[in-house]
């Protein structure tokens, strides 16, 4: 079933999912206020990335993601494949939180799987009715992907 945006001018869409994505980013922004440190203080395998990486990529991220939802949402309106859209996000706003400050690596690791299915299935779902829109979340895939391994390496060697 498809419902027309409730909200009738473009821009104010696009300022709706850049909301809810940095409301994502908010939350483990919050959670992280001493990632860095934690973070060097794990055994990390030798291909893992310095901190100061993470911010840079997923603000980019972050803006692609925002972008995607916008392009479907103004395209086909209020869809299931925003439910998955949604559904995303609180699975990457859950991550940070387990991850440092709770320091429940295993769970964050069941979350970070959770999430990188989540995402193949929301690739596929744009995928077929708003290719511009699923491949601005290719990126993403691959990062969450790369992180799903970083998780599971920091699990096996802590």
């Amino acid at each position: 079933m498809t419902t027309q945006p409730a909200v009738r001018h473009p821009l104010a869409g696009l300022a709706v999912f850049a909301a809810a994505v940095a409301a994502a980013a908010v939350v483990g922004s919050l959670a992280a206020t001493s990632s860095a440190e934690r973070y060097q203080q794990l055994d990390t395998p030798s291909w893992a990335p310095p901190p100061w990486l993470f911010g840079p990529v997923w603000t980019v991220l972050y803006v692609m993601i925002a972008v995607s939802g916008w392009l479907f949402w103004k395209r086909h309106g209020v869809r299931w494949e925003l439910g998955l859209f949604a559904v995303q996000l609180v699975l990457n706003a859950a991550w940070t939180p387990l991850f440092f400050a709770a320091q429940r690596y295993t769970l964050a690791l069941v979350d970070i799987i959770a999430l990188l299915v989540v995402i193949v299935a929301l690739v596929v779902a744009f995928g077929r009715r708003h290719r511009p829109a699923a491949l601005l979340l290719l990126p993403y895939l691959a990062w969450v992907g790369f992180a799903t391994a970083l998780n599971a390496a920091i699990v096996s060697l802590n």
